[in-house]
């Protein structure tokens, strides 16, 4: 079969091209099922009592956020000078654009000190500079890689993450974002009609977490003994192994599990938090 090269491909796709190598990372993956009868009335009256747009995602990104807050040993990066400990809990939110054909996103800093709401404004804010003024940190980065040939795409990237991450040198005056995609990435695949998925961890971010959240749909779950039909949210986790174990997927799960599967009860979700990470 003939081999035709694509005459144009977005900026996103000839960096994923140049990002992932042969699969030999430790990655592990898992699914977490919410019944989501109180996460989706939960949602319904943010939006009715504070006027934001909140959605699943926003809490689901808050949620993730405080599960790593409670976990902060997970909340690091790999590095040649050893396992290095973010100094907040970050969270990007993945933002499809053009019905999906390019990708950017947005890092909300400090996620585990916001509301939902907070959160839920401040991304529609920042979603609102991509989509109309096309200026976000990612954006500027992936103007300037777009000017690079694709066989050198892939050597820049990793030189330039291996600067801020290994060597402790920054980069932000030539444009190029340091520590891009934080803590923990949460994208929506449900809005593209997708069930239920698993994406894979970016090379560049070094994050030791993505989090997929799916379409909700009607299932029957077993309550109190008997089949009952819920709508249920599940989760997909991607989580890089050399950061969290066992244990540690364990303990965040059952953070995500407590959080989304009765928000009104935690008021964490409604009010900035006062936790405080342990530093490196």
């Amino acid at each position: 079969m003939p081999i035709v090269r694509f005459p144009s491909l977005p900026t996103w796709r000839r960096l994923a091209l140049a990002s992932w190598r042969p699969a030999d990372d430790p990655t592990i993956y898992g699914f977490l099922e919410i019944d989501a009868t109180n996460l989706l009335a939960f949602v319904q009256r943010q939006r009715l009592e504070t006027g934001a747009p909140v959605t699943l995602t926003h809490v689901v990104g808050k949620a993730a956020a405080l599960a790593f807050a409670a976990a902060p040993e997970c909340n690091a990066a790999v590095t040649r000078r050893g396992l290095l400990r973010r100094e907040s809990v970050d969270v990007f939110f993945s933002v499809a654009l053009g019905d999906g054909k390019s990708l950017a996103g947005a890092k909300l800093v400090s996620a585990d000190h916001k509301s939902v709401a907070e959160i839920a404004r401040e991304l529609s804010s920042r979603v609102e500079e991509i989509r109309v003024k096309k200026d976000s940190p990612i954006q500027r980065s992936q103007s300037i890689l777009r000017k690079l040939p694709q066989f050198s795409l892939g050597r820049v990237m990793h030189a330039s993450t291996s600067l801020f991450f290994d060597f402790g040198l920054s980069l932000e005056r030539f444009g190029i974002v340091s520590d891009p995609f934080g803590s923990v990435v949460v994208t929506n695949v449900g809005m593209l009609g997708v069930d239920q998925g698993l994406a894979p961890l970016i090379p560049a971010g070094r994050t030791s977490a993505l989090l997929t959240v799916g379409r909700v749909r009607d299932k029957v779950l077993a309550v109190a003994g008997k089949p009952v039909v819920r709508p249920v949210l599940t989760i997909g986790g991607t989580f890089d192994h050399r950061v969290v174990d066992g244990a540690h997927l364990g303990k965040i799960s059952k953070t995500l599990e407590r959080v989304l599967g009765d928000p009104a009860q935690e008021g964490a979700l409604e009010k900035d938090q006062q936790y405080r990470p342990i530093m490196a």
